[in-house]
């Protein structure tokens, strides 16, 4: 994949939220603090917050550090994934969507709509990857992704491991019969 398809996603992104920006994490004081609450709130297993992960905050993606570095077809996926979560944002309200997302029903252990809000985003990350020719059928991905939804990455947010699972693999299978690979 090269720089052509994601700036068809960012020119995508830029039509239907107008006021879509990016903004490095490193760059935002919020960010910062946020980072450094998580890793308290997680007792030091959230370490990765500015490292490796991306935060939609409106339509604003707050990027990791070496979001530069990363491919043209990681940052696509990522911000296929982030536009979910703006489009949820715009169809709940953004304060709505930050209180559901972050409080409901706890914000650790059963965070019961940040984990359906994550589903939502992640099968569009797999729909990414599957157009894009990478194998979403791997035990790697497989692990990574469920590891969002039951480790600190997402502060625990789901603790039943079988039911990531279940929706793991229903939803490879649903992308593999409806989504067809691009020719990039």
């Amino acid at each position: 994949m090269d720089l052509l398809e994601l700036s068809i996603v960012r020119r995508e992104l830029e039509k239907e939220f107008p006021t879509f920006i990016t903004i490095p994490k490193s760059e935002s004081f919020f960010m910062r603090v946020l980072g450094f609450l998580l890793k308290v709130l997680t007792f030091g297993k959230m370490t990765a917050f500015m490292d490796s992960f991306t935060t939609t905050i409106g339509y604003t993606v707050y990027t990791p550090l070496r979001w530069e570095t990363y491919s043209p077809m990681s940052q696509a996926v990522t911000l296929r994934h982030e536009r979910e979560h703006m489009r949820q944002a715009r169809k709940h309200t953004r304060i709505f969507f930050g209180i559901l997302y972050l409080f409901v029903f706890f914000p650790f252990g059963l965070a019961w709509y940040r984990t359906k809000f994550e589903m939502e985003a992640y099968e569009e990350s797999l729909r990414a990857y599957q157009e894009y020719g990478i194998d979403i059928t791997g035990p790697a991905l497989r692990e990574s992704m469920i590891g969002h939804f039951t480790t600190a990455q997402y502060a625990w947010m789901w603790p039943f491991r079988g039911y990531v699972e279940r929706w793991y693999d229903e939803t490879v299978s649903r992308v593999l019969l409806t989504v067809k690979r691009r020719s990039i």
